[in-house]
């Protein structure tokens, strides 16, 4: 096992070589010009106080090196990302971006993590109901029910909850930020259920997906394994329906949802760019959809650079747990 972790680990290292690699080959060649953009936006300074435009759109390619070829850029890049260092975002070249990053990463990660456990924690045992009452007006409810949730489009989902739950409807959450307005002035635990009592509707509409999802999986992975002929024989032993179920059935039918832990890892890091948008909740997500409005390569780079990264952590930890679920797995 031990040499096998260590080969994949070794494998990342081309992976995100070629991941790196094209990402920055496709922002490269993507429309709009951040010098330009930057340039654009003080003309009118500029004119007023005589600048050289040309100048100041030169100096800007130059401090960044947008001038120098591609490859050039991208040995840069990664001299500077094996310390951790993202460089600054060109539009506040005072905040750099690894330190933007850290902040944005203190918000996403928490409500990500809740939405998570949430999803796992209502999906597996409505899986687990679905496949044991199958074909039953209860399996066909769940299913009815999830079906219905997993069509709804995130965007609109979380439009839908702002209107029946904030201001316009009754009244019940706030709907933008984490934070109240006067929340510095509160003491720790005001600041903490103001803190709570916003994230409300952003963990809803990210844990809503995932619920349906998982509990598909789940009531697949159930239904196939409860086939299976050790089922039989402990139904043969007589064996109480309970310990069929939740002492053999669901520990070899969790495969399927092992594997979808394989994204969750990329989620936690990268947030919800959808549901940060729709609630301006300051997270990884929403840092990640301005870099790319504003063009600032840095920041695109930084953060699909993580998220790729922990793609492939997941990838490697799903591996490892499906051996911890299943003994007969082996890994040479």
């Amino acid at each position: 096992m031990l040499q096998y972790i260590l080969r994949r680990i070794l494998w990342m290292v081309p992976t995100m070589f070629g991941i790196t690699v094209l990402l920055m080959l496709v922002i490269s060649s993507a429309p709009g010009d951040p010098a330009a953009i930057a340039t654009a936006g003080s003309l009118e300074t500029q004119a007023e106080a005589g600048a050289d435009t040309a100048s100041t759109y030169e100096k800007f390619r130059e401090r960044f090196h947008l001038d120098e070829p591609f490859h050039v850029r991208y040995g840069l890049w990664v001299s500077d990302v094996v310390t951790l260092d993202f460089g600054p975002e060109f539009f506040r070249p005072n905040t750099q971006v690894s330190t933007e990053l850290w902040r944005r990463l203190k918000v996403t990660v928490p409500l990500s993590l809740i939405a998570t456990l949430l999803s796992y924690l209502i999906a597996l045992p409505l899986g687990i109901l679905s496949a044991v009452k199958r074909g039953t007006f209860i399996d066909k409810l769940i299913t009815l029910g999830l079906f219905l949730l997993y069509s709804l489009p995130t965007f609109w989902a979380g439009l839908m909850l702002m209107l029946a739950f904030g201001a316009s409807g009754l009244d019940w959450f706030p709907v933008i930020g984490l934070h109240d307005k006067d929340a510095s002035t509160f003491d720790t635990w005001t600041y903490v259920w103001d803190t709570v009592w916003h994230g409300v509707l952003p963990v809803a509409t990210m844990t809503y997906g995932g619920v349906a999802y998982l509990s598909r999986q789940m009531r697949v992975g159930m239904l196939e394994t409860i086939k299976q002929d050790y089922i039989r024989t402990a139904r043969a032993k007589g064996l109480d329906r309970r310990t069929i179920i939740f002492k053999h059935a669901v520990r070899n039918s969790l495969i399927p949802v092992i594997t979808v832990f394989a994204t969750i890892l990329p989620i936690l890091i990268g947030g919800s760019v959808l549901v940060e948008t729709i609630f301006n909740v300051p997270g990884m997500g929403l840092y990640a959809f301005e870099g790319l409005v504003s063009r600032d390569y840095n920041i695109v780079m930084a953060t699909v650079t993580i998220s790729s990264f922990m793609t492939l952590l997941g990838f490697l930890l799903s591996d490892i747990l499906y051996a911890v679920v299943d003994p007969r797995i082996a890994y040479e």
